[in-house]
């Protein structure tokens, strides 16, 4: 569900579904378009029309979205993906799009940014340990981050 808010009141204008889309996380915007790229954990990315709210597209993603961006210069949308990899989508037309390839990064790499200049994108990771065995308070423990293993990924065409 994407909400819609007023900026002036920071109000809600409106609530819009994303099916097929689940656990949306990362989010970037076309404004030219009025096109909304929505990153879910059911591994699609929910690409929609920001007057109507229609979902207009969702091409399929990596698995473990978390961020979403979108590069005006070259039409790219882009999802980082936890399992390792970057999923790039070109905008071919306002309403139809195709996954043009699958980059593989490091597992881990989800946080992202675009540089809309350098048409370059960068995203962080680190080795890690094993995961913890679960507990009541933690049942879904993560691995730790290995000190000393921080990386920024820069990548370019």
């Amino acid at each position: 569900m994407i909400a819609v808010f007023d900026p002036k009141t920071l109000a809600v204008e409106a609530r819009w579904p994303l099916a097929p889309c689940e656990e949306p996380s990362g989010l970037a915007i076309d404004r030219v378009n009025k096109r909304l790229f929505a990153g879910c954990g059911n591994k699609t990315m929910a690409i929609v029309d920001m007057r109507s709210g229609k979902v207009i597209a969702s091409p399929a993603v990596g698995s473990g979205v978390d961020a979403a961006g979108f590069d005006p210069g070259t039409g790219l949308a882009f999802t980082s993906n936890g399992e390792g990899t970057i999923t790039v989508v070109h905008e071919d037309t306002p309403d139809k799009f195709s996954v043009v390839e699958t980059v593989p990064t490091q597992r881990g790499a989800r946080t992202m940014a675009v540089n809309p200049k350098t048409h370059r994108l960068y995203t962080v990771t680190a080795d890690f340990g094993p995961t913890p065995a679960a507990t009541a308070d933690r049942p879904r423990p993560r691995p730790p981050m290995i000190p000393g293993s921080f990386v920024v990924l820069e990548l370019d065409r």
